[in-house]
């Protein structure tokens, strides 16, 4: 499933950036199931942004320095309600049967 059905992921401004001065090296965003991070001397760095699944924070969630952050998700909101990607990911999920209701 393409969660940005019919919008490019390269425009969608979701990606994690580092504080330096506040990373304590511990290395919990190289648990990244994207592979988003490579580790470098200085600690981790943001060498794949795109492959970031926008709207997670998981990794800033648990990084022990508190030295990573996101965009807003607001701007990600809006982004999503101009373009009409929730409509188009709701189309998408009905076509493969995904929406359809189950008999309880």
């Amino acid at each position: 499933m393409a969660w940005l059905v019919g919008y490019p992921r390269k425009k969608v401004k979701w990606y994690p950036t580092i504080d330096r001065e506040k990373c304590a090296k511990c290395g919990m965003c190289m648990n990244c199931g994207k592979n988003v991070y490579d580790w470098t001397a200085q600690g981790a760095k943001v060498v794949r942004p795109d492959q970031c699944i926008v709207g997670c924070t998981t990794c800033g969630n648990l990084c022990l320095g508190n030295a990573i952050t996101f965009p807003e998700i607001r701007t990600v909101r809006e982004l999503y309600k101009k373009e009409g990607i929730w409509a188009n990911v709701k189309k998408e999920l009905s076509e493969e049967g995904k929406l359809k209701l189950k008999e309880e």
